[in-house]
């Protein structure tokens, strides 16, 4: 699959600058579309951590400015956010956390694909995930996935590692006091699935196991039919602390559980 993004200008980290002033009116027109339509859905199925952060956020205006938004953060919890032309090698991406740098798509999808995308754009890139970037615990559990993604690298590691990704930062859901809430990037930013992983009979909703996590599968190209629940951030810190090594070597020969 050819990526979507201008890559002719990226520096050697795949940063570029975000040039908001190129954005035009219909971009932040279908971005505020967006934003409205997902307002809705998170007040009732989002993790309070994550409506805490995002009613922080001056976000509904419009694209928001990266700059601005990565004051904040580095008075908040030391990170920042770097504009990416898309999708990035996997290298650049764990450095760029390890670093507390977030990166964060520049293109915004067109109106066809106001339900549906299939890379992700600056509306899942920010709406989904710069906001928990302000709750400290979640902001230091993505700093260390970070500097685990370099380690994995090493020990030829990287799918096992990318499941967590997808189980937890992408698809996770935590336990609240208010019921089962979303917390992962591509349910909050998504139209349908958002509700799908609260209501729905139909997906498994198991509570967090790191070693089965990292040894299932999972497609890109429906909903989820596995979720794995945290009770908290907190959880999910102690959860991922250990050393990964010898748990890569133990599971490295047994085979991968279906999605």
């Amino acid at each position: 699959m050819s990526l979507r993004g201008d890559y002719n200008l990226a520096a050697s980290d795949f940063s570029v600058e975000q040039d908001w002033s190129a954005y035009g009116e219909e971009e932040h027109a279908l971005y505020r579309r967006l934003f409205e339509r997902q307002s809705k859905l998170v007040a009732r199925y989002a993790c309070p951590e994550w409506i805490d952060a995002v009613a922080g956020l001056d976000a509904g205006g419009g694209i928001p400015r990266f700059d601005a938004v990565s004051r904040q953060l580095r008075a908040k919890t030391g990170w920042e956010i770097v504009a990416v032309p898309g999708l990035i090698p996997d290298e650049a991406f764990f450095t760029h956390l390890a670093n507390r740098r977030f990166p964060v798509t520049v293109w915004l999808r067109t109106p066809e694909e106001f339900d549906y995308i299939v890379e992700p754009d600056v509306f899942h890139d920010f709406f989904g995930h710069v906001p928990l970037l302000f709750d400290p615990v979640y902001a230091d559990h993505l700093h260390e996935y970070g500097k685990g993604g370099l380690k994995a690298m090493r020990l030829d590691a990287v799918k096992m590692l990318a499941r967590l990704y997808w189980y937890t930062i992408e698809f996770g859901l935590m336990r609240t006091p208010q019921g089962l809430r979303a917390y992962g990037a591509g349910l909050v930013s998504s139209g349908g699935e958002l509700a799908h992983c609260i209501e729905s009979p139909e997906p498994k909703r198991l509570p967090f196991d790191l070693e089965r996590a990292l040894r299932t599968d999972y497609r890109i190209d429906r909903y989820q039919t596995t979720y794995f629940v945290i009770e908290s951030f907190a959880q999910l810190m102690r959860a991922t602390e250990p050393d990964f090594t010898p748990i890569y070597a133990k599971l490295r020969p047994l085979p991968a559980l279906e999605p």
